[in-house]
């Protein structure tokens, strides 16, 4: 049964990621010329155009290229990156850089540095039957065997956005009375939930979500300023690539926010996802059970004792769990030490609360899929969502079963997810508030917990995109 996001938006498919509601906006290319009047266009039953001039004559056309600012640009569809034509987010870039690195003058070669996710690595781990421990020493050593010079972690950068969000929060919840958007916060890490949000119920829903950076573009801020500074090196002589779970994370990294116009750089060049990186383990004829593993990279990894680290609160950054925690001791000075989830209508919509003296405090949730995501909005344009915050994520499952990630066939799925999950609860725990390095960063790099620079660098902003009622956006 079809399901309504909108009047106007209908998806068929809301099992899994966001689907094409129909044909993009541009799918071929005819150039105009003054003084001739406008072409018609056959499409022949293998799907090609052609234009047919007045006299008769034709010319077969080019398809046009869509990038992912097209598509983040077009409200034409709603669509995941798995959707369109890639032309610049793909690992086939990474080693278009690394060549060129090896046939250069030294001094026009790109420092190339890789930040893996947290999520991918325990998809790998799940692939490989390795801990998370050898995975990330075998896959740091692996990108460096191809030529890259640094791999990160960016569990390491999701302090700062679990720390920004626990502080938004807070002033939202502040002003709540008199800003009747700013409660309840969404969380804004998820780029399939922001192109959606965006592009189907704009300025009604943007207030609400929150603006702090997700953990790759808090890292991209990182490696194109802090770490190009130690380096001596200017922006746009680093060539930044994430490893993630999720395709939408091109889109991510492909938003003009995120793009520096006096070096002309973004502060992420390229995404590749889990499971391109296993097709280059493939096509380099390896097994990462076999690379001989290496030291980590430790300027920008959360380790301790050369080990992974990761948070609390579940496999997609744990926002909820952190932020929970963090308002019940700062606006009640209550102290939760462990969160209690309730399931509802399914395991993909959970409650958590905050009761004392039979008043609700704190009501939080999470909603991941676009089933659950539907419902939220509906209840928000009704008056009727009580909730303080949401942990909202486009994927069901969350991060761990991203679109990018490691597939496997049938039942096996489930199994898979399964031992991803452990593998990735494997790692020790760590506070954002207790990283000694994040708060020397805070202090050194950004000026202080309260300096504009915090704002400039680690907030965001998004963008309510028209609707487009062309005739080009009908089906022909």
């Amino acid at each position: 049964m079809a399901s309504h996001f909108s009047g106007v938006l209908q998806l068929t498919d809301l099992d899994d990621y966001i689907g094409p509601s129909q044909d993009c906006i541009k799918p071929v290319k005819v150039e105009k010329k003054s003084g001739i009047a406008a072409a018609k266009i056959r499409i022949e039953n293998d799907g090609s155009y052609f234009q047919v001039n007045e006299d008769g004559g034709s010319r077969k056309l080019e398809k046009a290229k869509i990038t992912l600012n097209d598509c983040l640009a077009c409200s034409g569809c709603v669509t995941s990156a798995e959707s369109i034509l890639i032309t610049q987010q793909s690992h086939e870039e990474l080693y278009k850089i690394l060549a060129q690195n090896k046939i250069e003058d030294p001094s026009e070669q790109k420092v190339v540095v890789v930040s893996v996710s947290p999520q991918s690595r325990a998809s790998l781990a799940a692939r490989f039957n390795l801990n998370i421990q050898e995975t990330a020493k075998k896959l740091t050593s692996f990108f460096k065997t191809l030529g890259v010079h640094y791999v990160f972690d960016t569990s390491f950068s999701r302090n700062f956005s679990l720390l920004e969000s626990q502080r938004e929060f807070i002033q939202r919840f502040r002003r709540q009375k008199e800003d009747k958007k700013a409660l309840p916060m969404l969380a804004g890490a998820c780029p399939g939930w922001i192109c959606y949000a965006e592009k189907t119920h704009g300025s009604f829903i943007i207030p609400y979500i929150s603006v702090t950076k997700s953990p790759q573009q808090v890292m991209g801020s990182l490696i194109k300023n802090h770490f190009a500074q130690k380096q001596n090196l200017k922006p746009n002589q680093i060539y930044h690539v994430t490893v993630m779970p999720c395709y939408d994370k091109k889109l991510e990294a492909s938003r003009p926010d995120f793009f520096n116009q006096e070096y002309e750089t973004r502060d992420v060049d390229c995404v590749i996802t889990t499971g391109e990186v296993l097709r280059m383990l493939n096509q380099e004829g390896m097994s990462l059970a076999d690379v001989n593993p290496c030291s980590l990279d430790t300027e920008f990894t959360s380790v301790m004792d050369d080990e992974p680290m990761g948070h609390i609160g579940g496999g997609s950054g744990g926002y909820l769990e952190h932020i929970f925690k963090h308002a019940a001791q700062e606006l009640f000075g209550v102290q939760v030490d462990e969160v209690k989830y309730k399931t509802l209508k399914n395991k993909d919509f959970q409650e958590v609360t905050l009761e004392k003296d039979n008043k609700m405090l704190l009501n939080f949730a999470l909603a991941y899929g676009f089933r659950n995501i539907q419902n939220l909005v509906q209840k928000l344009k009704r008056g009727r969502c009580n909730y303080h915050y949401v942990e909202v994520m486009a994927c069901p499952s969350g991060c761990l079963n991203g679109g990018g990630q490691i597939q496997a066939e049938g039942d096996a799925s489930k199994d898979l997810l399964q031992r991803v999950e452990q593998h990735y609860s494997s790692v020790r725990n760590e506070l954002p508030e207790k990283n000694e390095r994040v708060k020397e960063l805070y202090e050194q790099w950004l000026g202080g917990r309260d300096s504009v620079k915090v704002e400039e660098t680690l907030l965001t902003q998004y963008h309510a995109v028209e609707k487009i009622t062309s005739g080009l956006s009908i089906k022909w």
